[in-house]
């Protein structure tokens, strides 16, 4: 089966990239601005041919235009989400086969945590059954390849924010802010 690559975009969030295969996100990039014609692409993860997503499948590359089924309808709901609207994104098939059983289980638990809620790392990892494994936690939040869908902004530092990758901490702030959630950091 081949995995199809969708990019959309989201008003004032900028281009998102989806990985879909068999009726499952198997990888999404949350949206950033496009640098403008002529300018570095290096950071565009759909210029990059062998990005995880594909992980050696062959890949349709497309545009959403219009028309229904699963992959426009879920384009529909993320835009809708970047609209500040609550869209249940943890009803979202996704691809959850992880290198560990703990790191399933943080998955799990995670697309539990309510829109507007946050847990702190260290509530991760107990809600994933493993209490005093905060660090390992906050790894698997590192790597998340499901933005969204596995909402690591959910996930805060006991003493604050805590990072968010290379979109930043401003990025995150946007996040949960969209969410309703009034953190005061």
């Amino acid at each position: 089966m081949a995995v199809t690559h969708v990019s959309y975009e989201a008003d004032g969030w900028g281009v998102g990239e989806l990985w879909i295969e068999d009726g499952t996100v198997v990888w999404h990039e949350l949206p950033w601005p496009r640098p403008p014609a002529g300018r570095d692409t290096s950071r565009d993860p759909s210029q990059t041919p062998t990005h995880p997503g594909a992980s050696g499948r062959s890949v349709d590359r497309r545009g959403v235009r219009g028309g229904g089924g699963f992959v426009a309808d879920l384009v529909r709901d993320l835009r809708r989400y970047f609209d500040g609207e609550d869209v249940a994104l943890e009803r979202v098939p996704v691809d959850l086969e992880y290198e560990t059983p703990f790191l399933e289980r943080c998955a799990l638990a995670l697309r539990g945590v309510p829109r507007g809620e946050v847990v702190t790392y260290g509530e991760l990892a107990a809600l994933a059954g493993a209490p005093g494994a905060a660090r390992a936690a906050g790894s698997f939040c590192a790597r998340n390849r499901l933005g969204l869908f596995v909402p690591c902004h959910r996930v805060v530092a006991a003493d604050g924010l805590g990072s968010y990758g290379s979109l930043g901490v401003a990025y995150k702030r946007r996040l949960l802010a969209l969410e309703g959630c009034e953190l005061g950091l």
